[in-house]
């Protein structure tokens, strides 16, 4: 440490979601701590969120929810501090919420309002914030020292919460993983999550006719199947199930999409025997959206009666419709992806303390480790209950 360095109990690198979090439960348990960001403000991903209304936690957290390496390593922080937790906070400071779809939260207001909270808690918690501070060094001795573009702070403790590699524009970088490889922890290779992916060929001509559509589907991909809508784009597919499949996909893999999850192979056989004069795009129109359903008949001339099908032509129809396959040429990249996943190896981590096994006073949350969760503010829970037991260890 040199003279000039200013030192505190704990330092934190990374004023986002489990940074803010961290110092305030280490704050209240009257450690001094420090919170750093290069960024010029804090909490920039979560004013992005939920379109800006912040999706800050799901009533159905469980621990089969998120992806890991170590499937078994989340389950102590998500027990220890859970979603009701964090509600209950949120109701403290009187931030109105609401359940959208499939147990997730929404601010009533805006994702402003959990900034806010967070700030208000790092104050009263006596937490010393530092933005636009660029890290240029961190180095251990004694303890910990940092230096930075705005001078050099010291601690025996240092917390690494600067997130993975998702949305580079608001500031992220491998930073997370530049430290924990300087003090020997692995690193999981990192790939983007919950992204859109892109598709070439047919597929994507298909698409770009489409582009705009967005129909209810299940879509799998490694064992993993998720029902919600996909959404047709001019490079692809996206909507909430491709972005929840992505985070399994691996390049060279394929999705299967249900486009009728609703109904069996024989719907259209079964409409054929009960309706015989319909037309064959007015019958998938009765499960599908117009424009996928004309272009669906339009294709190869399927026009006129569904009864001038022969059965077997029908039943291939229906078979494609149920488990249409598709392999994206990758995904959109970090640029559209909302989660990182890989990150710091859970296994040199304690998953009760987020400390380093063989770095004493070193500890990892949120984005930066290999736990990943689902769409639907699994990975904002994440950075609660990872951050809020390394604060309780510290």
């Amino acid at each position: 440490m040199t003279p000039r360095a200013k030192t505190f109990d704990a330092i934190i690198i990374g004023a986002g979601a489990a940074g803010m979090m961290c110092a305030i439960t280490a704050g209240q348990r009257g450690k001094k701590v420090l919170l750093l960001d290069r960024a010029d403000r804090p909490g920039a991903k979560i004013l992005i969120s939920g379109g800006g209304r912040c999706n800050f936690t799901n009533l159905e957290v469980t621990p089969e929810r998120f992806l890991s390496g170590n499937p078994h390593f989340c389950k102590s922080a998500l027990v220890r501090y859970t979603q009701h937790d964090f509600i209950a906070m949120a109701e403290r400071h009187r931030i109105a919420y609401h359940e959208k779809t499939l147990g997730q939260l929404f601010c009533d207001g805006s994702a402003r309002e959990i900034l806010t909270m967070l700030l208000a808690e790092c104050a009263s918690a006596g937490v010393e914030i530092r933005t636009g501070c660029r890290i240029t060094d961190v180095a251990r001795a004694d303890q910990f020292n940092i230096a930075t573009g705005s001078g050099e702070f010291a601690a025996p403790v240092l917390v690494i919460a600067c997130g993975g590699l998702s949305i580079p524009k608001l500031g992220a970088t491998g930073l997370a993983y530049d430290i924990a490889r300087r003090f020997g922890l692995a690193i999981v290779e990192p790939r983007p999550g919950l992204v859109p992916v892109r598709m070439e060929g047919e597929v994507l001509k298909q698409s770009r006719a489409l582009s705009g559509v967005s129909v209810d589907a299940i879509a799998s991909c490694r064992g993993a199947a998720f029902r919600e809508n996909i959404l047709f784009t001019h490079r692809g597919l996206s909507g909430p199930a491709i972005l929840q499949v992505s985070s399994y996909w691996q390049p060279g893999d394929s999705l299967e999409i249900d486009l009728m999850p609703e109904h069996a192979d024989r719907f259209l056989l079964d409409r054929k025997r009960t309706r015989p004069k319909a037309e064959l795009k007015t019958v998938l129109a009765e499960v599908l959206p117009n424009r996928l359903a004309e272009s669906i008949a339009d294709a190869g001339s399927q026009g006129g009666a569904i009864a001038n099908l022969p059965d077997r032509r029908i039943l291939e129809i229906g078979a494609r419709l149920k488990r249409w396959q598709v392999r994206p040429s990758e995904t959109e990249g970090w640029e559209k992806a909302e989660v990182t996943v890989g990150g710091i190896d859970t296994a040199g981590l304690s998953s009760r303390t987020m400390e380093a096994r063989e770095v004493p006073g070193l500890y990892c949350i949120g984005e930066a480790v290999d736990v990943t969760g689902w769409l639907g503010g699994y990975n904002f829970q994440w950075a609660w209950s990872s951050g809020w037991c390394a604060g309780q260890a510290i």
